[in-house]
């Protein structure tokens, strides 16, 4: 085991002047950083309840599942917490092509002294939970039964993981930290909205400490993040026809609350439709290319209806 997995948080942070909450609390965090850090990022914008619960992981670690709607930056908001601790951190997409093999490690051939040996090679949960990490599970509720289960163990309070071909019992860092990210609850493919969701044992989401729910920001937030991300948006002139392009966006979502749409447009599909906006110069032909065409035919009309409302023009 390497020098740096000997770590431990060397000092404290103040949540108020780090994340701009209200409150007299302070976070453990890392003095120095290491390239499993993930870059700060100026621009986000935090979600005060949803910070709170991440600290929480962070500073009682506590296992943390954030739930929400596409593109309303889940991942990235555990990622930025974590930067502004100087906590490493890594993200690990269960799609359905992630084995058991992948997390927890396999027998492989290896070169020692010109001589090819079988050893066993560490997934990224062993690997992980010796080590002063904050590991994310990625779209937690995509995962296969079969994958699902190596999670279990570690989910629980002394999270201890038994390594079978090994007869090793891995005892997890002091400075571990467990996080996931999820469109549903584990409930399953309800909407149709998340197709490959899947329906979750509910002994494993009882066992996360604390379910964050992480939806839209409000108007002038999410105005703020659009032209953080478009540099060709941000001049002030830009303002109001950033407010028509979210007005839009927020259209989409009563409707697709409301059952007259089947899909959404995100904070992400926004600031796409700003990058190509930049692009074509004009905000109906961007619009089409950014979200009307991955519409239903017969749903165009009303996304069409909506750009109308904003803009008074067709798109």
């Amino acid at each position: 085991m390497t020098d740096n997995a000997a770590r431990l948080p060397d000092r404290l942070v103040r949540v108020r002047e780090v994340f701009g909450i209200d409150l007299d609390l302070q976070v453990p965090a890392f003095s120095e950083r290491d390239e499993h850090v993930p870059e700060v990022d100026t621009a986000y914008r935090f979600n005060p309840d949803v910070t709170l619960a991440l600290l929480a992981g962070f500073l009682h670690n506590r296992r943390v599942l954030v739930q929400g709607l596409h593109g309303t930056g889940k991942s990235t908001h555990v990622e930025q917490v974590a930067a502004r601790l100087n906590w490493p951190c890594v993200r690990v997409n269960l799609d359905g092509h992630v084995s058991r093999l992948d997390l927890i490690g396999r027998d492989a051939v290896v070169v020692r002294d010109g001589q090819q040996v079988t050893a066993f090679q560490e997934g990224i949960v062993p690997w992980a939970i010796q080590r002063p990490v904050a590991l994310i599970f990625d779209e937690y509720d995509a995962g296969r039964p079969d994958v699902m289960f190596v999670i279990q163990r570690i989910l629980e309070r002394d999270g201890r993981l038994t390594l079978l071909d090994q007869n090793r019992v891995l005892a997890p860092h002091p400075a571990f930290r467990l996080f996931a990210t999820a469109n549903t609850v584990g409930q399953g493919n309800l909407s149709g909205l998340y197709h490959g969701a899947q329906r979750l044992n509910h002994a494993q989401i009882d066992r996360w400490n604390i379910v964050a729910t992480l939806n839209f920001l409000p108007r002038d937030e999410e105005v703020a993040i659009v032209q953080a991300r478009v540099p060709a948006l941000a001049a002030d002139g830009q303002r109001a026809l950033v407010e028509r392009m979210v007005a839009v966006a927020e259209l989409t979502r009563r409707g697709f609350e409301a059952g007259d749409l089947s899909t959404l447009m995100s904070p992400r599909t926004v600031i796409t439709w700003g990058e190509n906006l930049e692009l074509f110069r004009d905000p109906g032909l961007a619009f089409r290319l950014s979200f009307a065409n991955k519409c239903e035919d017969a749903e165009r009309p009303i996304v069409a209806e909506y750009f109308q409302r904003c803009f008074d023009r067709e798109p």
